[in-house]
Order: C-alpha cells, then sequence, then structure tokens
C-alpha cells in the first residue's frame, strides 16, 4: 500500500519529463524550419541579384558605357586635339623659333657676298708755325677735305675686289702754292686671291654652314610637327584607356558593395561566418581605394593632355572626356620596307646629316686655313690734278701753274687715267710651327666624326624603334582577341563563383579573388584597345608620314 503512492508520483514526473523533451524537440524543429524557409527566401533573392550580376558580367561593356556616358567632363574630338595641340604645343613654337633663328643666319652669311657701297668724309685743319723760308708763311694755315666713295665686294671663290674713288680739296696760305685752292682725285681698283687658302672652299664655309645648319632645323621643326601631332593622339588613347580602366573600377566597386551587402544579409540568416563578412568589407575598402587612384590617374592625364594642347576644359567641368575610338583595323607591311623607308624618310636623321655636311664644310676649309697665307694682290688707278691757278713770286721770277680747273676737272683725269698707276705683287704669311691652324683643323674633324658617329646612333635606335612598333602593331589583333578572351573567362569565373558562394561551395574570399581578376583582365582589354593605336602613331612618325599612305 505504501509503494503504490510512491510508484503513481515517480510515473507522473517521468510522463512529464517526456512532455517537456517533446516540447523541446518540436521547438527546435519549428526554428529549423523557420530558419531553412528564411535561407531558401535569402537564397532565391541573392540569386535573383546573381543573375543581374551575371547579366553584367556577360556583357561587361553596356555595363562599362553606362558608367563611361555618366562621365562629367568637356568632350574632346581626336582631330580637334591633335589640330589644338599644333597650335599651342610650346615644342612646337621652340622649334619654329629655332628654325627661323637658323634661316635668318643663312640669309645673313648668303649676304656677306652682296656688294657694299662705303663713303667717308674727312676734314683737317691746322696752324703749323714754320722757320723756313720755303713754307711760304711764318704760319702755315691749311685746310683739307677727304672724300672716298667705292665699292667692295667679296666673292665665293675668295675674290676680294675694291673699287675706290678719293678727291682732296687743299687750301693754303702758303705764297709757293700755284694751286689754291689745289684739287686732288685718284682712283683706285684693287684685287686680292688667296692662293692656298682652299678659294671657294674657305671662302663659302660659313655660308655652307649656315645653309646646312638651316635645313637640319627645318628637319627638326617638321619632324617636331610629326612628334606632336603623335604625341597629342597617343595621350588621347592613353585618356581612353584611362576612362575605361575608372568605369572598370567604378563597376568593380559597385559590385563589391552589392556583395557585401548579400554577405552580410546571409551572415544574419547563419548561412556563413562573420569572417567572410570580413573578406568582403576588406575588398570593398581596397576596391574604394583603387577607385580613388583610378579617378586621380584619369584627372592626372587629362591635365597631360590639356598642357600638351592648350586646352583646358570648360568652366565647371574637371577633365577632357574623349569621344572617339581606337581604330580597330591598321595596314601591316613588309618590315624591311618599312625600316628602310625610316632611314631615308626619318626627318631626324635628314637633320643629322644636314649637321655633318655643316661639320664637312668648316673641316675642308680648316686644311686649306692651315696652310701658309699666301696672297696675289694688284691694283690699278689713275690720278688727276686741278685748282685755282696763281702766280708765284720767286726771286725776281714770276711762276704760274701750267694747268688749273675744278674738282670735276681732277676727277675726269683720275677716271680717264690721264697718269695712270698699277701695281702687282704676293704677301705671304707663314706662322711659325702652324699649330694654331692644324689644331683646328683636327678640332673640326673630331666634330665629324662625333656627328657621324650620332647618325649611326640614331639610325639604329629607329630601326630599333620601328622593329618593336610593328611588332606591336603586328600582334595587335591577336592581343586584342586575347584580352577580350580573358575577359570573357574572368567573367563567367565570377558568374560561375557567385552560384557556387550562393550555394555554399566557395568562401567570399574566393570570390573576392575572382572580383578582382575581372578588373584585371577589363584592364588589359583597355590597353590592348589602345596599345595598337599608339603602335601606329608611332609608326608614322619614325617614317616622318610614310607607313599608311
Amino acid at each position: 500500500m505504501d509503494s503504490a503512492p510512491g510508484h503513481g508520483k515517480v510515473a507522473h514526473t517521468g510522463c512529464h519529463q517526456t512532455l517537456e523533451i517533446m516540447s523541446k524537440e518540436l521547438k527546435a524543429s519549428l526554428v529549423r524550419n523557420s530558419l531553412r524557409a528564411l535561407g531558401i527566401l535569402t537564397l532565391c533573392t541573392c540569386v535573383s541579384h546573381g543573375q543581374s550580376l551575371r547579366a553584367n558580367v556577360a556583357n561587361p561593356d553596356s555595363a562599362l558605357q553606362t558608367i563611361l556616358h555618366t562621365l562629367q567632363g568637356t568632350s574632346l574630338p581626336l582631330h580637334e586635339a591633335v589640330q589644338s595641340a599644333l597650335e599651342n604645343a610650346t615644342s612646337v613654337r621652340s622649334a619654329e623659333a629655332v628654325y627661323m633663328s637658323a634661316r635668318g643666319a643663312a640669309r645673313r652669311e648668303a649676304g656677306s657676298f652682296d656688294p657694299r657701297v662705303y663713303f667717308t668724309f674727312n676734314h683737317v685743319d691746322q696752324a703749323t708755325p714754320s722757320a723756313s723760308f720755303f713754307a711760304g708763311a711764318p704760319v702755315l694755315n691749311t685746310k683739307q677735305n677727304t672724300a672716298t666713295g667705292g665699292l667692295r665686294v667679296d666673292l665665293p671663290t675668295g675674290t676680294t675686289i675694291d673699287a675706290s674713288l678719293t678727291t682732296v680739296k687743299f687750301e693754303t696760305n702758303s705764297l709757293f702754292a700755284n694751286l689754291n685752292p689745289q684739287y686732288t682725285s685718284f682712283t683706285n681698283l684693287s684685287l686680292r686671291q688667296p692662293l692656298l687658302g682652299g678659294f671657294f672652299v674657305s671662302a663659302t664655309k660659313n655660308s655652307v654652314q649656315a645653309d646646312r645648319e638651316s635645313e637640319a632645323a627645318k628637319s627638326r621643326y617638321d619632324q617636331e610637327v610629326l612628334a606632336t601631332s603623335s604625341q597629342a593622339e597617343q595621350n588621347y588613347w592613353d585618356l581612353y584607356a584611362a576612362e575605361r580602366d575608372f568605369a572598370v573600377q567604378k563597376l568593380t566597386r559597385d559590385r563589391a558593395e552589392a556583395f557585401l551587402k548579400d554577405t552580410e544579409t546571409r551572415a544574419r540568416t547563419g548561412l556563413i561566418g562573420p569572417n567572410q563578412v570580413a573578406n568582403a568589407r576588406t575588398f570593398l575598402a581596397e576596391q574604394e581605394i583603387l577607385l580613388i587612384d583610378r579617378e586621380e590617374q584619369l584627372d592626372r592625364l587629362s591635365d597631360a593632355l590639356s598642357s600638351l594642347i592648350g586646352k583646358r576644359p570648360d568652366s565647371g567641368k574637371v577633365r577632357l572626356i574623349t569621344t572617339d575610338d581606337p581604330p580597330e583595323e591598321f595596314p601591316v607591311e613588309n618590315l624591311d620596307i618599312l625600316v628602310g623607308e625610316a632611314k631615308e624618310r626619318n626627318l631626324r636623321l635628314q637633320a643629322a646629316r644636314s649637321d655633318i655636311e655643316a661639320r664637312k664644310a668648316l673641316s675642308k676649309a680648316a686644311f686649306w686655313e692651315a696652310l701658309p697665307k699666301v696672297d696675289f694682290v694688284a691694283s690699278l688707278g689713275g690720278n688727276g690734278l686741278a685748282g685755282g691757278a696763281q702766280d708765284v713770286i720767286f726771286g725776281g721770277d714770276t711762276l704760274r701753274a701750267p694747268f688749273s680747273g675744278t674738282m670735276g676737272e681732277a676727277m675726269r683725269q683720275a677716271l680717264k687715267r690721264n697718269y695712270p698707276t698699277w701695281s702687282v705683287g704676293v704677301e705671304v704669311s707663314v706662322p711659325i710651327g702652324l699649330r694654331s691652324g692644324l689644331g683646328e683643323e683636327d678640332r673640326l674633324d673630331a666634330e665629324l666624326i662625333i656627328a657621324e658617329q650620332l647618325l649611326i646612333q640614331q639610325a639604329r635606335a629607329l630601326e630599333e624603334e620601328v622593329r618593336t612598333s610593328y611588332r606591336e602593331l603586328f600582334n595587335g589583333k591577336r592581343r586584342l582577341q586575347a584580352a577580350r578572351a580573358g575577359v570573357d573567362a574572368a567573367g563567367e569565373q565570377v558568374r560561375i563563383g557567385l552560384i557556387e558562394f550562393q550555394n555554399g561551395r566557395t568562401t567570399a574570399f574566393e570570390l573576392v579573388r575572382l572580383g578582382a581578376d575581372f578588373a584585371v583582365a577589363q584592364q588589359r582589354y583597355s590597353q590592348a584597345m589602345v596599345r595598337s593605336a599608339k603602335a601606329a602613331t608611332n609608326l608614322r612618325q619614325l617614317t616622318s608620314g610614310a607607313y599608311g599612305k
């Protein structure tokens, strides 16, 4: 009897415990079912969002174009950038000024062979005390006016010709002067011809040097025009690539932001751990920094193009924006023919050849100028005399001049050579040791060698540049196809990785890495797009416009 009540109590307690256990299991089951339903709902949401991301990945250009169309700036066509560069580039203006200076120097040296007319006048008034009876006065007062006019010319043969007419009017108070005033005239035609000066080689050295330097400056100016056009075009394509890189980075940043939101949602449902949320946040922070860097790079390239072309963005705009796309097709010519055309037509090489010719002119003349100086000199002239005749009383005789006349009469006598004069001779000058001339010859010969070696160096560098640009152009289409395939493959990786992540088969870290790979693939594609265009532009510059004709 005593055991029955105790047994009932134990049975009641066990039943109660059983009910509690069943209640807990039911609650746990309800929670699990609720979480599972919430997870399914979240997965559906993520998959729906993932489908949108996959659509963007499958067609990345559409998403990029959307971002590119939202870029703020002043639109700039390629032809306008090139034209502004030619008008405003300081390097072009400087090269033009150098050419104008060289052309002025050539004109100056050519003018050294122009005839030169000269005229001189001199007046002398003297009072000279005299103790001689034959002075004609205790204090001899004289006045003399001397005028000389002539024509002098230096010929390219080294010959110097000087034709002159000199008249002298002389007045005195001397009692013994038969003519007062006295007019004296004489003409002179002189010639000097160097015999060991190289004749025209030495005489024309400065003129030939100036002409060759003018040709070199003209070639460098034309080359600078080509170089500036090429630089403007290359900077334009660099800006184009920077715009695409910025758009790619912005797209990557936007996806990283959406990815972080999805990860946080999944973490709240307990489907993933907090470490994957941290990975997503780290990835987003990195992409934010890279986006700032890309924007700064974009603005920096815009500023570089603005500085080159001398044109700033419109008021209120921060940058220039490209409007043209790089060409997709380029002519591929025979490499050896292209190298030959570059060596023949490159204006920088032509300028170097003109520099060599200028050095040769000085070097050849230096050989002759190092020799002793031997000049042939000759002159031909006439004298004339006239004046106001006056009687001279000497002792008991009265003397009178046999002729008289004006200054014109004296000049006619001199021009007609009534009283002719002539001379001929040789002048010799021998520097002891010849060190000065021979030293100058050695110096100029060395400068000629330097110029020749510089030409060889430039020709070799030119060929190397042509071959490098040719290879880039030749492989351009393959490179672009490979870069496009890389973008497609990276996009597919991101699409698959997103699905696997949403199904729990991969981690956020792996998805972050795939996103970074996709951004790199897009940037390589942008570089591949402009690389061929820049190579073609460089070939046109190196061949001085021969490529592509």
